[in-house]
């Protein structure tokens, strides 16, 4: 069903282009994709980090309920001294 959401053909496209050209004018269209770029680049930093913090709290999570995984990693760590 969402595949049909996206079957948009070269008309419509072009009608797409053609309505934002006259709603904002060809001289504000490059400030708003610069805009549209930075949030886009903003809102991935933002999943990134989230991402990263779901990781590093399911490690240690994953870490604190596993002593024995735990130990076996200080005793691999003092054979390697």
């Amino acid at each position: 069903m969402s595949l049909l959401f996206f079957s948009i053909a070269g008309s419509e496209i072009f009608l797409v282009v053609l309505v934002v050209v006259l709603l904002f004018g060809s001289k504000k269209i490059p400030d708003l994709a610069r805009s549209f770029g930075k949030g886009i680049r903003e809102f991935k930093n933002a999943t990134g980090d989230i991402q990263d913090e779901i990781r590093r709290t399911s490690q240690e999570i994953t870490d604190s309920a596993d002593p024995a995984k735990k130990s076996s990693k200080q005793s691999n760590s003092s054979t390697e001294r």
